[in-house]
């Protein structure tokens, strides 16, 4: 019952080996791994949080046990990325709380549009975005993701 007992929190320095064993790990599982998730996974502070991004942190007792990020694109728009929840505390909703909290993010910070890529491999992930409001659109010739076969937006304004 990992649920009850999770509070999400602002990224800190002492959370980046997590961010990056956590997030590495579901890349790995599902072979999405590429290089400019090397550069976010660890350089988080350089690639997000200095270009005015921000990371969600969840925690159980102290330990890191999900993530998600919210990365600036072109004026009024960010992405989510990073987003992962570890093994023992999936299924619990603590995904859909963590895309929620970066929305949340998203407009306070009076952004118009969140966009993301994704994977048909991650089902579940890709569910979870529809039953928030995302929608698929064609993907950009400017994503730099190989792997990536999804792209999906939500409008914020209007």
């Amino acid at each position: 019952m990992i649920a009850g007992d999770v509070e999400i929190v602002p990224f800190r320095p002492e959370h980046a080996d997590a961010f990056y064993t956590l997030n590495r790990a579901w890349l790995d599982a599902h072979d999405l791994y590429e290089p400019p998730d090397e550069a976010q996974l660890s350089d988080p502070d350089g690639t997000i949080l200095s270009v005015g991004g921000a990371i969600f942190i969840a925690l159980s007792r102290g330990t890191v046990i999900g993530t998600a990020a919210v990365v600036p694109h072109e004026p009024g728009e960010v992405e989510i990325a990073k987003l992962t929840v570890s093994d023992a505390a999936r299924r619990q909703g603590l995904g859909r709380r963590l895309v929620e909290i970066c929305l949340e993010h998203a407009r306070e910070s009076k952004m118009h549009r969140v966009v993301l890529v994704s994977s048909t491999r991650l089902g579940a992930a890709l569910k979870l975005y529809e039953s928030l409001g995302f929608v698929h659109r064609p993907m950009p010739s400017t994503q730099p993701y190989e792997t990536a076969d999804v792209y999906m937006e939500m409008d914020l304004i209007g």
